[in-house]
């Protein structure tokens, strides 16, 4: 469920064009002299990493010969290494003019262009390379993952199967048609060409993803079997973040609180995995250990709603720690001033940490707090419907019913908001609207749109765009 990168041993693979042999040292390569000599010698500096020394042998090779391939050739890897692109261009593209059949010529200057944004220059040249050689492996994986890392997982699949046939044993591209598989939704190639890559190398991101295919195809158990693996082979932040959100989405929670917990004190300064905790132990019913945990995730990441919006529910059931509740609420609302949920989350915690006053300053301040949500987000349907509850509790009935009325409006299955509409109709002398929306709220009740639905989906939804965020490039 990671946020994952396509596999690349140095993002965009270019394929050396050249096989020249090592020398021994710079001195023999200067005793033998010639231009074959200064092409190993700078090749001995590009495989070492030694690209500036590299690139100033290459760059005088190239005015003295300048239509040598090989120089041409290295010279453009040469400056791809130093992330010098520009500079690579026009020696890629001369050594392609010199050598036009040659299909690792053309790839590199299809990664080049593609590097540099020219993406419909990349793909003609990409397909030039594949025609060239239609077997060649680099070429096909190259173009595969281009279209891949374009969010065209489909037509990358053709291309990363080619490359595969032609280097079954390849980890990288078999890594890359797994994913492929994944993003297309293809989740029996995927299972199949996971296990068949797990045969290769066992590796913990190998599970990882098997782990996501399972849980996608509603194999649930196997899933957490698969990140169970991946974590303990490689006990990484992400990891254990994964076998965690799938215990917890499955309701696995006394395990979930416990790789959590592990998670967090292996990694105190991770967000997703104090959230994660704070929601295992939510649902776990333990609320005040709940409450801190998700005040810990608002510190980790002050100007993210998201924990937020966890912590507002579990302090309605612990209202021991209100003042430091209160506290974060008003930071999120001054970092995020106009975001009219942020206004509506302070609100929440003012008006319910201070019940205690229902008639001093910070009821008024809740109720403009409340009324700055809806003025920011007007189709925010919980703000509409707690400003109609602070309403209701002032005796404001006429007030109360109209603002239930736009909730509902907004958000239909808003259960309790036909409830209390309803009793707002019974305290205005109103019997027959009343008894209307006591049975529409009976209905909706019997059909399972309740509260619980809700927090579960928000806690799935917290899961899977918090793995967007968090996951690295995977090897």
């Amino acid at each position: 469920m990671t946020s994952r990168k396509y596999w690349v041993p140095a993002a965009f693979a270019l394929a050396a064009a050249l096989s020249l042999p090592l020398v021994r040292s710079r001195a023999d390569s200067i005793r033998d002299g010639g231009l074959e000599s200064q092409l190993q010698l700078a090749a001995s500096y590009y495989n070492s990493g030694r690209f500036q020394e590299a690139a100033q042998v290459l760059e005088a090779v190239v005015k003295q010969t300048p239509a040598s391939f090989e120089a041409e050739e290295l010279l453009g890897l040469v400056y791809s290494a130093e992330s010098r692109d520009k500079d690579a261009y026009p020696h890629f593209a001369k050594a392609v003019r010199l050598k036009p059949d040659s299909a690792p010529a053309r790839a590199n200057l299809a990664v080049n262009l593609a590097r540099l944004g020219k993406n419909e220059l990349a793909e003609a040249e990409f397909n030039r390379a594949i025609r060239a050689e239609p077997g060649n492996f680099s070429a096909n994986h190259d173009l595969g993952e281009f279209y891949a890392r374009s969010g065209r997982a489909k037509e990358a699949i053709p291309y990363l199967r080619r490359a595969q046939n032609a280097q079954p044993a390849s980890y990288g591209n078999g890594y890359d048609l797994a994913l492929a598989y994944v993003e297309a939704g293809m989740w029996a190639d995927a299972r199949e060409q996971l296990q068949d890559l797990l045969k290769v190398r066992d590796t913990a991101d190998l599970h990882d993803l098997l782990g996501e295919v399972e849980e996608r195809s509603g194999n649930y158990l196997a899933a957490a079997n698969e990140y169970q693996q991946a974590a303990h082979m490689d006990p990484s932040e992400s990891n254990i973040f994964d076998w965690g959100s799938e215990l917890l989405l499955h309701q696995t929670l006394s395990p979930a609180v416990e790789v959590f917990s592990e998670g967090a004190k292996r990694y105190p300064d991770s967000p997703r995995l104090a959230v994660g905790l704070g929601l295992a132990l939510y649902w776990n019913g333990r609320y005040d250990d709940a409450v801190k945990a998700l005040l810990r995730a608002t510190d980790l990441s002050p100007s993210d709603p998201r924990p937020y919006y966890f912590l507002s529910r579990a302090y309605q059931h612990s209202r021991g720690q209100a003042d430091e509740v209160i506290h974060r609420f008003r930071r999120l609302a001054q970092l995020r001033p106009q975001d009219g949920r942020a206004a509506y989350y302070y609100a929440m915690s003012l008006w319910k940490g201070k019940q205690g006053s229902p008639s001093g300053p910070f009821l008024g301040q809740a109720e403009d707090l409340l009324k700055r949500a809806i003025e920011l987000e007007p189709t925010f349907a919980p703000a509409h419907l707690e400003l109609a509850n602070l309403y209701s509790q002032q005796h404001k009935y006429s007030e109360s019913a109209a603002e239930y009325k736009r909730a509902i409006a907004l958000d239909p299955k808003l259960v309790d908001a036909y409830y209390r509409l309803g009793q707002a109709y019974v305290h205005l002398g109103q019997a027959d609207l009343a008894k209307k929306e006591f049975q529409i709220h009976k209905q909706l009740y019997q059909q399972h749109l309740a509260e619980w639905d809700s927090e579960q989906q928000e806690i799935r939804n917290f899961v899977y765009t918090t793995h967007a965020d968090g996951g690295g490039a995977r090897k």
